[in-house]
């Protein structure tokens, strides 16, 4: 796996002493309330999040069964905070300097999460940790989570999970859906590749809630009735 130094360019490591011996008490006292950067040190990676989804169908139905979400799991490529890239299809990278705020799979859990809760068509929606009383489980996997650059010099961002329902408590898988996403960068930038993540997350979320919603419900409402 390589970084994609060329998006910021490194800077040479230089060893240069800060503060002389002579008179190395009062440097230390004038420098003391001053944060500097050590010549030829890399500048501090640079943070970036995503957002939840908030927006949905006006006619989705309310259900009155409560859910959990796992944690996605991903390949080691993508269970990290580095945002990966791919220039060839069999080569994973990184972008140099550029964080998300959380592994990339935690940090989608959360955004699951936080895009049920906005929807508020359901009762109670959390993590396993918290020990809630769950009628359904949803257990995913992050398959793709990278810019990619295989049609020319501005990537897309794709996304893509696969989710199974889980019917508690028998943890019976009851419906599977795969959400593929692939959104186009404004250009080749970071700031312009993370709104391109946002669009391309954010449009798997909306689907996400919606089948998740109304195929639990036909289910429960089957349960109910048999």
């Amino acid at each position: 796996m390589k970084r994609r130094d060329d998006v910021l360019p490194p800077v040479r490591s230089q060893r240069r002493r800060l503060l002389r011996a002579a008179g190395g008490l009062t440097a230390l006292g004038l420098l003391g309330g001053c944060t500097q950067l050590v010549p030829g040190q890399r500048p501090p990676p640079q943070f970036y999040r995503l957002s939840p989804k908030s927006t949905f169908d006006p006619d989705l139905e309310r259900v009155d069964w409560q859910l959990i979400l796992e944690p996605p799991i991903a390949n080691a490529a993508l269970d990290t905070v580095r945002i990966a890239l791919m220039r060839e299809p069999m080569e994973v990278e990184y972008y140099a300097r550029a964080n998300w705020t959380d592994q990339a799979p935690k940090m989608v859990q959360t955004l699951m999460i936080e895009s049920f809760e906005n929807s508020r068509r359901i009762v109670s929606v959390g993590r396993e940790s918290l020990g809630l009383r769950a009628d359904f489980v949803i257990k995913s996997e992050l398959r793709e989570f990278q810019a990619e650059y295989f049609d020319g010099p501005i990537p897309y961002a794709h996304v893509g999970l696969n989710v199974k329902l889980v019917r508690m408590p028998r943890r019976e898988i009851v419906a599977s859906e795969s959400f593929d996403v692939r959104f186009p960068a404004e250009n080749d930038t970071l700031p312009a590749i993370v709104r391109a993540f946002d669009e391309a997350l954010g449009s798997s979320l909306r689907a996400l809630v919606h089948w998740t919603l109304r195929t639990g419900q036909t289910l429960y409402a089957e349960t109910a009735t048999s």
